[in-house]
């Protein structure tokens, strides 16, 4: 018997704990509610540069995949407008200014182990960030912006410039997931994977407030 609730929803609802524990993480709790400081958002930044780098070389690896290359866009590419960011928030030295904290090591070692061979490990980490971006991040932006006085110079990770509507553009990727001839067991897989992304990220505002303690 087919599965009768789409496999979008199935995700969002078996992941909605973890999504919610990953939003609420103490570090990003503080920035979001004006208690954290322009130091914890740039040390949020150089951590997403190390998870986009490897998120971005695996979508190169994938583009000729019948599965994965259905999700891959440059309208979602992230990395240049990291990089723009940190040289606008560090300088020109920034790269020499960063270094991966111990969850963001794993987080891109796990990238690298599924996401540039497997599509279901692809999508899940794909999904885990990217649509997030476009949802929960417009909020982050605002309030950046608000606290901290950016313009458009250090909240460019947020800006997705070609996408001009983003809910129909998360409903069409929603309509893509739903379309993959996934069988139940690849499902669950992919399942698990968005649970574990997510987990990452939770674990990563944990390792940014220990961070900040310890300075």
């Amino acid at each position: 018997m087919a599965d009768i609730i789409p496999f979008s929803q199935a995700l969002r609802e078996r992941t909605r704990t973890d999504h919610g524990s990953s939003e609420g993480a103490g570090f990003m709790q503080n920035l979001m509610t004006g208690k954290g400081t322009r130091d914890d958002y740039i040390a949020l930044v150089a951590q997403h540069y190390f998870i986009y780098e490897a998120l971005e070389a695996a979508a190169a690896a994938m583009s000729d995949d019948e599965v994965a290359s259905a999700f891959i866009t440059p309208k979602l590419t992230r990395l240049p407008a990291i990089v723009a960011d940190l040289e606008f928030l560090l300088g020109p030295d920034w790269r020499d200014r960063v270094a991966p904290l111990p969850t963001t090591v794993r987080y891109v070692e796990r990238i690298h182990e599924v996401a540039g061979t497997w599509a279901g490990g692809f999508v899940a980490h794909h999904y885990t960030r990217y649509l997030g971006d476009l949802s929960g991040g417009q909020i982050i932006r605002t309030l950046m912006q608000r606290q901290f006085g950016f313009e458009t110079n250090g909240v460019g990770f947020y800006l997705f410039a070609e996408i001009a509507k983003p809910k129909e553009f998360k409903d069409v990727y929603r309509a893509q997931l739903d379309a993959v001839a996934w069988d139940a067991a690849e499902r669950e897989r992919v399942i698990d994977e968005v649970i574990l992304a997510y987990r990452f990220n939770t674990e990563l505002f944990e390792d940014l407030a220990a961070a900040k303690a310890a300075a």
